[in-house]
């Protein structure tokens, strides 16, 4: 076991992550894997002329998936501490992400709940930023159970 005492990381700031672009190749992607290819996401010539945002968007659940990517960039636990997913407690989808633009998140370890027998619920709140927009794509309250 470790002697890492991820009860310090209570209420850190974890940073802001790098940027990301969103391409129509991802969102077809993840719309071939979701088994959803509603117009709005794939469809870019109906998306001009039907969306309000006048071109395709990501689906809310990719942009909530990245999440798993952007954790690995700000975490940082030594090779023997194992991070499990553990759920979610709040998502909130507050702006569209439209094909072409550049997300990146801005993370905040919320709490640091023991669990006993070298385990810890982290509570993390995520916001996905939109590059140039002030209101985000995303918020999200993440849990993790971190064993050390």
């Amino acid at each position: 076991m470790s002697n890492f005492q991820v009860q310090e990381f209570a209420g850190k700031d974890l940073g802001v992550s790098s940027w990301l672009l969103i391409t129509q190749e991802r969102i077809n992607q993840f719309a071939d894997v979701t088994e959803d290819h509603q117009w709005i996401h794939i469809d870019k010539a109906r998306a001009k002329a039907e969306s309000p945002y006048g071109t395709t968007i990501a689906h809310g659940f990719l942009t909530l998936s990245l999440l798993a990517h952007f954790a690995q960039e700000l975490r940082s636990f030594p090779p023997d501490v194992t991070v499990i997913n553990y759920g979610l407690d709040k998502v909130r989808f507050l702006s569209p992400v439209k094909v072409g633009c550049r997300i990146r998140n801005h993370a905040v370890i919320v709490s640091a709940e023991p669990k006993g027998e070298g385990r810890t619920l982290l509570k993390t709140k995520n916001t996905v930023e939109l590059e140039g927009e002030e209101t985000p794509a995303l918020i999200a309250e993440t849990l993790a159970l971190v064993l050390h």
